[in-house]
């Protein structure tokens, strides 16, 4: 538990991430493990939305691990959190900046949050990426309050997991009432 409480310090981010991002390189990207995994694989260095781009490899990874039982997915993003939890920071307080937009590690977990006991078709990735981008770009409430009040790892990553969990229950939702539209 106080490894917990440690790891979670609610606090104000102390640096606006838009106002301090920079444009990111290759030498950021192989600058460590973890600089490579927080950025994405490479997709976070994207010139345009990054973080939408940076959603790629969650959709890949979802595909490839969607027909293991749930225990199993959950096993997976449970490790991708607490790993991301370290390469999220990590990178960050190499870049100087809380949360730039090239870290999308937080991304890829937060669209297998999103995908979560969802099953997989053309039509639910489709329709989990649309809703997972536009919960984490708009930041209603408490999502946008979590991004302001959480700092460090896991202020990087408690928004997206956030977005994740509300486009999983409007997915499942979706799929309760109209199954038809997304099960192509």
């Amino acid at each position: 538990m106080r490894l917990i409480l440690l790891l979670v310090k609610i606090r104000p981010n102390p640096v606006n991430t838009m106002a301090t991002s920079r444009r990111l390189t290759v030498k950021d990207l192989v600058h460590s493990p973890a600089s490579f995994l927080a950025l994405g694989f490479g997709t976070g260095l994207a010139p345009r939305a990054p973080g939408t781009v940076g959603t790629l490899p969650g959709v890949l990874l979802c595909v490839l691990i969607a027909d293991q039982p749930l225990l199993n997915y959950l096993f997976v993003v449970l490790v991708a959190l607490v790993v991301g939890l370290w390469v999220c920071g990590s990178t960050s307080r190499q870049l100087g900046t809380h949360d730039h937009g090239g870290i999308v590690w937080d991304e890829i977990v937060g669209f297998l949050v999103a995908m979560f006991a969802v099953p997989v078709s053309a039509g639910t990735l489709l329709a989990g990426f649309v809703m997972f981008r536009v919960f984490d770009i708009l930041k209603p409430w408490p999502i946008k309050w979590l991004d302001s009040n959480i700092s460090g790892g896991p202020g990087i990553m408690i928004d997206d997991l956030a977005a994740g969990a509300a486009a999983c229950v409007c997915l499942h939702a979706m799929l309760k009432f109209f199954p038809a539209l997304l099960l192509w």
